[in-house]
């Protein structure tokens, strides 16, 4: 008798679990990146009233008998299922699409988290809400990211500035018209640059010959000339490239058509020095910068944390993560690679709550919590009865 009642005060406790982290997971229905939990049940030890019995000559063997004292809660496991997409249009939101958490220090300890809503502080460090800091790869002076390095705090300050470079290479392309008359003069600019950045015009003068058409080229400094002339399929058959200073001049692209004048610079390399103005992020988690010079180039790159046995972290809150000797260590590198899922900038994975499911768990709670009650109401009444035997 004393047995049904500690069994009924094990299934309040055990359902009183249920509860609780059904209470928690519909609380957490709108929390970015949430990942629901689940309870799991077991019986407790069996008390052995007779033990079994082997069969003998004669006689059949006997099964054991067994009292069960109760339930407890075996586990409370974490389902990383993917949460629905929630597009926000802001650079500083991030999704990963599969597998794999964010990486964040606080306080000199490193978190993992799902949470992409993150921010920029006064100093130009991407954050997330209660300040810890995302970690990544910053790029060098070129645009080339290190991903082989140890991670460190991610920052895009908007004084970043990408350096100016001198222009060493003109590309022309388009056409040179076929039946232009002897004498006729195109002249075709465009703006290049020198290592600091200082802009000044290249003028390609275009002359029509005889035999073809001479180029005479000037950068206010340097002068070049040349020639180009075309075989009968109008296609170039001499005069490819010229040099003007310390820049290559290319006009193998240029045709020779009748009825067509469409010559044009198509190309340059070389930029003024830029400031930071925007960024993006590729789905491999490369943050690419917009500058102000028009060039586009990586300023950084987003770490990503795989591990062995995600469901064995432990729940720091705030959304956060940390390790335990069941989770594996963390193993980091980039979107996409090892297991690892895409980035989505400008969208946010939402919880994987199911409320439907939830409410059905309460529901279920409940019920058990009844049951167990009514079981401790009952042995109640049949002491009751033992006592009131003696009157």
């Amino acid at each position: 008798m004393l047995r049904s009642l500690f069994s009924g005060i094990s299934g309040l406790r055990s359902h009183q679990t249920m509860l609780d982290v059904t209470g928690n997971n519909i609380a957490n229905a709108n929390t970015v990146g949430f990942k629901s939990s689940q309870v799991q049940f077991q019986d407790t030890l069996s008390q052995v009233l007779q033990n079994a019995g082997a069969p003998q000559a004669g006689q059949g063997g006997s099964n054991p008998a067994q009292v069960g004292l109760g339930v407890r809660v075996a586990a409370i496991t974490t389902s990383f299922q993917q949460g629905a997409s929630q597009t926000t249009n802001r650079s500083t939101d991030m999704m990963i699409s599969g597998d794999g958490f964010f990486v964040v220090e606080r306080a000199g300890q490193q978190y993992y988290t799902r949470n992409g809503s993150f921010e920029l502080d006064s100093l130009g460090q991407i954050v997330t809400a209660d300040g810890s800091l995302v970690q990544g790869w910053s790029a060098a002076a070129d645009g080339t990211v290190d991903v082989g390095g140890p991670v460190g705090d991610l920052r895009l300050p908007m004084t970043t500035l990408v350096g100016a470079s001198a222009t060493t290479e003109v590309t022309f392309g388009g056409n040179l018209p076929a039946d232009a008359a002897v004498g006729t003069v195109l002249t075709r600019d465009v703006e290049v640059f020198d290592g600091v950045g200082t802009a000044s015009t290249l003028s390609l003068t275009y002359t029509r010959t005889a035999g073809g058409w001479d180029v005479s080229a000037s950068d206010g400094i340097n002068t070049a000339t040349g020639a180009v002339t075309f075989g009968t399929d109008g296609l170039l058959t001499g005069g490819g490239t010229m040099t003007v200073g310390a820049r290559t001049v290319d006009l193998s692209g240029i045709t020779g058509y009748a009825a067509l004048t469409t010559v044009e610079a198509t190309g340059r390399d070389g930029a003024q020095a830029g400031a930071l103005q925007s960024f993006a992020i590729n789905p491999d988690g490369t943050i690419m910068g917009a500058f102000s010079n028009g060039t586009k180039q990586a300023v950084g790159r987003i770490a990503i944390a795989a591990f062995a046995n995600p469901v064995g972290l432990e729940k720091a809150g705030g959304s956060s993560y940390t390790t335990s000797v069941n989770s594996g260590d963390a193993q980091i590198g980039v979107a996409g690679q090892g297991g690892r899922g895409n980035l989505m900038g400008g969208a946010l994975e939402m919880s994987n709550v199911d409320l439907s499911q939830e409410f059905t768990n309460l529901i279920i709670a409940q019920r058990g919590f009844q049951a167990s009650s009514r079981v401790i109401t009952t042995s109640d009444e049949l002491l009751s009865e033992l006592v009131n035997l003696k009157r």
